[in-house]
């Protein structure tokens, strides 16, 4: 088996992104680091709901194969 390749995710170190989830479940925290398999850990996360609310969720590991889309909230350098 050939090598996985990690995602070029460095220039969004230490910046608030939104994650939109499968399940429809919609994610913002601040990326703390990430591997090959675009598995993501965020900092000072909270799960948006539906009704305009939050649920903190604090320190988080998000799997990489359920993020269908990743937004940065935040300018990022080129």
């Amino acid at each position: 088996m050939g090598k996985t390749a990690a995602p070029e995710l460095r220039a969004y170190m230490d910046k608030k992104l939104h994650l939109l989830l499968n399940a429809n479940r919609s994610v913002v925290g601040v990326l703390r680091g990430f591997d090959a398999f675009m598995n993501l850990h965020l900092a000072d996360a909270h799960e948006e709901l539906d009704d305009g609310k939050y649920d903190p969720l604090g320190v988080v590991v998000v799997r990489g194969n359920s993020i269908v889309s990743l937004e940065a909230l935040e300018p990022i350098d080129a």
